[in-house]
């Protein structure tokens, strides 16, 4: 991964995703029309990086605003580099073109320029975006993920989108994508979640190896959504280190928290519907961190994820087991799950979770 003058990456197969994009999740309490109106700031200050997904459920507010921005020549198709991703409930290979055509649907345009799956386990498809049972626990299906990337692939030769990648995946899942017979387009990302309490530092390692951009959500400490993140979670931009380094630039710990990541070959995602803080998350480009200032914020990892798994005694395999997070699943894999590890199952809903300090896994 090589970045150029224009503040963009390229990818493994030729195209260009710039380094810093704007996030469009929200929470079920802000407004759709919110995404509308923060997607049209974001272009309007710079960003052409634009991050969604058919979960978050605002596809055709945030396609209404790159629209509009075409629309009043502020910028051309060709301008937007533009990521969905492909849900759960749509993992079956069947479904995986009619999802793409969905989001194309609602966001008024002919092609995406990335298309990752979003989680790598699979939820009963159907109509709901959380399908759960007669006791509120979560459906899940069993699919082969490799099959899911076959069906990726053909969306990307049919047109609809111009590069694939993954999100939430581990080394060990992305090494079964490309190893996979008859493989024809590796994964360009794995978009996990990162910043300086969890820096994936060996899964930064590894995706570096693999020619695989690492793109990272969360990077200013996450929402305090609490159906996400535990009200408990310690405030990343308050962390005293990180306010002296942005002391010392004349900076907000925001803007240090991004630069961070950009310094480090990380794609980051920047998720603000202010617009104070748009413009400044922005202006990462206008300084540098020095040497010492990196090697600090290293310093912080503490590998603590914000975002809370939906449903931690479900997802078996993920990023957060690679890096040693609070808790990894452990005990009790089916005996299907023994045969192929890159299938889900609802068996694994009765795991235990351990606390990562009881554990001596490793990367």
């Amino acid at each position: 991964m090589a970045l150029n003058h224009s503040r963009s990456v390229k990818l493994n197969d030729g195209h260009f995703m710039p380094v810093l994009g704007f996030g469009t999740f929200a929470s079920d309490e802000v407004p759709k029309s919110k995404a509308w109106e923060a997607t049209k700031v974001a272009i309007d200050v710079g960003f052409r990086h634009i991050d969604a997904a058919f979960f978050y459920q605002n596809e055709e507010e945030v396609g209404k605003a790159l629209r509009e921005k075409m629309e009043n020549g502020t910028v051309k198709r060709a301008d937007i580099f533009y990521t969905t991703k492909l849900w759960s409930t749509f993992l079956r290979p069947e479904f995986v073109q009619p999802a793409l055509e969905k989001s194309l649907t609602k966001l008024g345009l002919d092609y995406v320029d990335l298309f990752i799956i979003h989680w790598p386990v699979a939820m009963k498809s159907g109509d709901e975006i959380l399908p759960k049972d007669a006791s509120g626990k979560i459906i899940f299906d069993t699919v082969d993920l490799r099959d899911t990337w076959e069906a990726l692939e053909k969306c990307k030769d049919a047109g609809l989108t111009k590069s694939i990648g993954v999100s939430n995946f581990n080394h060990k899942q992305l090494e079964m994508i490309l190893n996979k017979p008859g493989l024809k387009y590796k994964p360009v990302c794995n978009q996990v979640e990162c910043h300086p309490y969890l820096n994936q530092s060996k899964l930064l390692e590894f995706c570096k190896s693999k020619d695989i951009v690492l793109v990272a959500y969360s990077a200013l400490g996450s929402h305090r959504d609490p159906n996400w993140v535990e009200k408990d979670s310690p405030y990343l931009l308050e962390d005293p280190i990180l306010n002296a380094v942005a002391k010392k630039h004349k900076r907000s710990p925001g803007q240090i928290a991004l630069r961070y990541q950009v310094q480090r070959g990380v794609v980051v995602l920047a998720k603000s519907f202010n617009e104070k803080r748009i413009k400044e998350n922005f202006q990462i480009f206008e300084f540098e961190l020095t040497p010492e200032d990196m090697k600090a914020i290293d310093g912080l990892n503490r590998n603590f994820r914000y975002a809370k798994l939906l449903s931690r005694s479900s997802l078996l395999e993920g990023p957060w087991i690679s890096e040693g997070d609070r808790y990894i699943l452990v005990e009790r894999t089916c005996e299907k799950q023994q045969q192929n590890p890159y299938r889900h199952h609802s068996h694994w809903l009765g795991m235990r979770v351990t606390p990562a300090a009881e554990m001596t896994t490793t990367f």
